[in-house]
């Protein structure tokens, strides 16, 4: 764990993409954070860095308008998508911003792995479902955040934790979160350090063979 924190930690701004044309190298290791517009992507990201102002964040949905890349270290990427399903948004934007995460979605090899970020008082809208559900049928890892748990008592958080679990696939993993209080910071932690294969080496029983 103390690896992936690490890694965290010296996270810098690496690029802002508009066109599938102006991505990085696809190569190393990515995982992708996305989420409808407001639903706690940059606060999530900014506690997963222990930082402030790594990732923007902003009252006013629809702010993030590109992929927006970190770099952990030259192997390792994280990308902030641009948020979905803003109504006041016009129509040649959201159009844009389709087929910006499709085609980066579609045919990312680098992609080890999707974060569905969800406000846990209004999880699984039909956009979340749909990507979801996409990501689900090309194979990719899946882990759903509930964010904003500091929101509810602990009751209606397991009872929003249940419900969101029974509506996917045993695969797909999904935990409760808040970027306040750190509430599952580690089970993140723990998550990401395996999609990024930084999980660390349990130590040698004693009397292990050297």
């Amino acid at each position: 764990m103390n690896t992936i924190v690490t890694k965290f930690r010296g996270a810098e701004y690496l690029d802002s993409v508009h066109e599938p044309s102006q991505l990085p190298p696809d190569a190393g290791i990515e995982i992708a954070i996305a989420g409808r517009s407001n639903a706690g992507k940059s606060s999530l990201i900014n506690r997963l860095c222990r930082r402030t102002g790594l990732a923007r964040t902003s009252r006013t949905p629809g702010r993030t308008r590109q992929l927006v890349f970190f770099r952990l270290d030259p192997l390792r990427n994280l990308v902030d998508l641009p948020g979905y399903g803003y109504a006041r948004v016009g129509g040649d934007l959201k159009q844009h911003w389709g087929r910006l995460i499709q085609s980066y979605l579609d045919r990312r090899r680098a992609l080890a792995g999707l974060v569905v970020v969800m406000d846990i008082r209004h999880p699984l809208k039909d956009s979340d479902a749909e990507l979801i559900e996409w990501a689900g049928s090309r194979g990719l890892p899946l882990h759903l955040v509930l964010t904003k748990a500091d929101k509810l008592g602990r009751g209606k958080q397991k009872e929003a934790l249940l419900q969101v679990r029974n509506r996917v696939a045993e695969q797909v993993g999904v935990q409760t979160f808040s970027a306040t209080s750190g509430l599952g910071l580690d089970e993140l932690d723990a998550t990401m350090a395996r999609w990024f294969g930084l999980v660390d080496d349990p130590p040698e029983e004693p009397g292990a063979p050297g």
